[in-house]
């Protein structure tokens, strides 16, 4: 038996090329099997250095007291609360029918009157037949809620007056630990007169509820389990 030319070569390719994705598909497998990424530390807040005093000035730049004015924040370091009211709903739904049935009959001609058959059965007589049909549905439907309440401090003030906000909050619980962060930009005038705010005037919010621990394990799918419902699954 002669081998065609290069078919040696054609398999030596094709093995390099799957030693060659084998090491992507085990990333793909080991980034499912590990464990659930801690969330990170909340970062320490630094503060701007306090502006110098002016010896003998009436006026010190940055201890000035606002005796009509709300007690909001507006410079870097202040804090205010993020009142959470967030709630998300969302369904849709999809139904999808069709149907084609198709049929024809062709008679056979005649010669002299009959027709040609074969032990009694027409042997020029043809009909075609078909049917197709589909049936499809599909739905889904999500619910989302959070409420609350967090402190956050301003880390940044924009040209036009904004506030970029951020906060974390840890607790710390008998049975595992919560993690909580927020930050986003906020407009002073949306600042209620006792320095809080609601969620949704939060511009570009990065709102996260996580946590890890017992209730958090128990909640999720084993590492087996995980594998028959990734794309590595051959079922």
């Amino acid at each position: 038996m002669t081998r065609a030319p290069g078919s040696h070569g054609a398999r030596i390719a094709l093995a390099a090329a799957g030693l060659a994705l084998f090491p992507l598909a085990g990333c793909g497998m080991l980034s499912m099997f590990k464990s659930k990424p801690e969330p990170p530390p909340p970062v320490a807040r630094t503060l701007p250095p306090p502006v110098p005093r002016t010896d003998g000035a009436i006026y010190q730049a940055g201890q000035q007291m606002e005796l009509f004015a709300d007690l909001k924040a507006r410079r870097v370091g202040d804090v205010l609360t993020i009142v959470l009211n967030e709630t998300t709903n969302a369904s849709k739904s999809a139904v999808t029918k069709t149907a084609k049935t198709t049929s024809t009959v062709n008679t056979g001609p005649t010669l002299f009157g009959r027709t040609p058959t074969v032990k009694g059965v027409p042997i020029l007589d043809a009909s075609l037949s078909g049917a197709d049909s589909f049936d499809g549905e599909g739905s889904s439907t999500q619910s989302n809620s959070l409420a609350g309440s967090l402190t956050v401090t301003v880390i940044q003030v924009q040209s036009n007056g904004n506030l970029i906000v951020q906060g974390d909050k840890s607790l710390k619980l008998n049975q595992g630990d919560e993690f909580v962060h927020i930050s986003g930009v906020i407009r002073p005038a949306d600042i209620a007169g006792n320095n809080t705010v609601t969620s949704d005037k939060l511009a570009d919010a990065r709102i996260s509820y996580s946590g890890k621990g017992v209730v958090d394990s128990s909640n999720r799918m084993g590492w087996l389990a995980r594998f028959f419902n990734s794309p590595f699954s051959p079922f």
